[in-house]
């Protein structure tokens, strides 16, 4: 199985949309690239996505190529698959980290999601996304809380891991 992204943290954003990349997700995208060798800056795809998706998911080269695959086994001609490759192909940024450890996000992907002058960072198994702060506390945290407030107190979210109807 390969190497998981892991953990969150915030990093500055110079005004020329340079970010550091946590460190241990360095390591990810390294084991993740199959081009890499000790010294190389690793690739990675960040995939933007429509006007809906307020973050940048972004990618190490074996995940984007496992969901080209799934793409490319869908019929040629359908809308799924004009779809996916639309987001995948077409709204994606392939780019790598450069010799300090950092992205350059252009000013592009920094508009589209508000992204000024601190970045929030979070795993998300084999990606992770990148957020402007405030947007991830407003969406996704608020969301999960909500979701975790419809449950019983004594839920345990762990019951997930048996499987579907196991819980």
């Amino acid at each position: 199985m390969a190497r998981r992204f892991r953990g969150e943290s915030h990093h500055k954003v110079d005004a020329k949309g340079r970010v550091s990349i946590p460190a241990s997700f360095r390591r990810v995208l390294e084991a993740g690239d199959p081009n890499w060798q000790s010294g190389d800056n690793p690739e990675l795809v960040i995939v933007y996505g429509d006007h809906r998706r307020k973050y940048l998911e972004c990618y190490t080269m074996a995940a984007i190529d496992e969901v080209d695959a799934k793409i490319d086994a869908l019929p040629r001609g359908s809308m799924q698959r004009k779809m996916l490759q639309r987001m995948f192909h077409g709204q994606s940024f392939p780019t790598n980290v450069d010799e300090t450890g950092r992205l350059v996000l252009p000013a592009k992907l920094r508009k589209k999601i508000d992204l000024d002058n601190e970045a929030f960072f979070i795993a998300a198994g084999d990606t992770f996304q990148i957020w402007k702060p405030e947007t991830y506390e407003s969406v996704e945290l608020a969301a999960a809380e909500e979701w975790l407030d419809e449950l019983p107190d004594d839920f345990d979210p762990m019951q997930y891991l048996d499987g579907p109807g196991d819980g």
